[in-house]
């Protein structure tokens, strides 16, 4: 067993911090020569535009709280919990900012941590977000599962001697991202740091490129011994360097300059920047459309590029707040009878030609009534006395057992209108006459009898 205890560990040391002997996994230096940390990611616009679309996704979303009923679901506006998903987690923050911040620290760091205030009771009174970078992922002596939070930082110092936080788990409300141990996730950014790295420096060649005023560098040949060449480059770059670029360059005593930068076509800038771009998209799974880039967006795969999305982009983060937010703020007695749900149809509704279709067909059908329809548009609901709430459908279509049905009764009341018709004219003919003579008079009688009967 001793040999065995060496090789495998058990977690009871999750790890988040810069300090862990994983540091590939971490921010650092990449191998383009660029540090790529939270900060300097963020400011790659394309990193920016993945975040910022998937955490304002997230936090447009309705998120309701739900209770199961005999007849299916229903939401529950009168539950504390409801208003604080909805519409206000603590005093400083909307719903809308509190999912965005939350999302935004899962999509950078792998991890979104908020505090959860709870009464004597038990139930949630606010939720505050907390920097993951500040939080450690422990066990206590007891094995259980804390999260240490330091206040301190090396902007403020002074909070140092006032020790960190120790949270327990139900004081915590915790969505990981992906990671190995189940606990703690990793950073997107530094699982990804060489690629944002290469993206970065190919800004800053393009920002000093640009900022020499697409000058190229070269080497100046003198043909004697330079004493001090530090003081020739100086007078070069004072001369004809920045905003005096492009000016006519007058060599002295054989001084010559020789361009040696690669032109920028043959270095593939631009398609560098642009791979790039597609790699940081690819990372987050973000269509490039909806981060400004449209060479490949057509009329036609745009509306399913979105739909796709919803659904294999965006969903996966979903189950995970939900799921998250259910584990941490309901109770044991509450997980069997309420839960939370995002509601994404917004998401999901086609253009105007399209809804109007399918409601068409989900009226004729039977399966929605007039002010279910009128529910999703956002309409006025009609009163149920002028048939806003009646399930309608077409008339022309009966289960399978009763298929002959129809045509069966029809036939039977054929034959016997036609028997009734055969024995009213019998009758009529063995009748004799009124005037008791027969004649012309009583044929025509019968006639108009037979006329009414057809």
């Amino acid at each position: 067993m001793g040999i065995f205890s060496g090789l495998f560990k058990s977690r009871d040391k999750p790890q988040n911090s810069y300090d862990s002997p994983s540091y590939t996994y971490f921010f650092g230096r990449s191998n383009a020569g660029k540090r790529v940390t939270d900060r300097t990611a963020l400011q790659h616009i394309a990193v920016y535009a993945c975040v910022r679309v998937l955490s304002e996704a997230i936090a447009q979303l309705p998120l309701h709280l739900y209770k199961y009923n005999d007849s299916g679901k229903e939401r529950v506006p009168q539950h504390s919990l409801y208003f604080l998903l909805h519409d206000q987690p603590n005093p400083e923050m909307t719903s809308f900012v509190f999912r965005e911040t939350l999302m935004s620290h899962l999509l950078i760091y792998g991890n979104a941590y908020a505090q959860i205030i709870r009464n004597g009771r038990g139930d949630v009174l606010g939720l505050y977000p907390l920097m993951p970078d500040k939080i450690k992922v422990d066990h206590d002596e007891k094995n259980r599962l804390i999260y240490i939070y330091s206040r301190y930082d090396e902007a403020n110092p002074n909070l140092k001697e006032q020790g960190d936080i120790v949270l327990y788990a139900d004081e915590v409300l915790h969505i990981p991202g992906l990671g190995y141990d189940g606990l703690v996730g990793y950073s997107p950014i530094a699982l990804a740091k060489n690629a944002i790295g290469i993206s970065i420096a190919c800004e800053d060649y393009g920002a000093s490129f640009f900022g020499n005023n697409a000058n190229p560098s070269g080497v100046l040949e003198h043909p004697g011994v330079i004493k001090n060449p530090d003081k020739l480059r100086d007078a070069w770059h004072r001369a004809y360097g920045g905003r005096n670029a492009h000016k006519v360059a007058v060599l002295e005593e054989g001084v010559k300059f020789t361009p040696i930068s690669i032109p920028n076509n043959e270095a593939q800038f631009l398609e560098t920047r642009k791979f790039q771009i597609e790699e940081i998209a690819r990372m987050y799974r973000v269509p490039l459309h909806m981060i400004g880039d449209l060479d490949h967006a057509t009329f036609s795969n745009v509306e399913h590029l979105s739909l796709d999305f919803v659904k294999y982009s965006l969903d996966p983060w979903i189950v995970r707040w939900e799921q998250g937010l259910q584990k941490a703020l309901l109770s044991d007695s509450e997980k069997g009878k309420y839960f939370i749900k995002f509601n994404v149809e917004g998401l999901l509704r086609g253009d105007y030609a399209s809804r109007m279709q399918g409601y068409a067909t989900a009226r004729q059908n039977g399966w929605m009534s007039a002010n279910d329809i009128r529910e999703l548009e956002n309409l006025d609901r009609i009163p149920a006395e002028e048939g806003g709430d009646l399930y309608l459908i077409n008339g022309n279509m009966l289960p399978l057992k009763d298929a002959g049905a129809f045509a069966n009764t029809e036939s039977i009341d054929d034959g016997k209108e036609e028997n009734a018709d055969e024995e009213v004219l019998e009758v009529e003919e063995s009748s004799p006459d009124r005037d008791g003579s027969g004649g012309t008079d009583a044929v025509s009688e019968r006639h108009h009898r037979r006329g009414k009967l057809v």
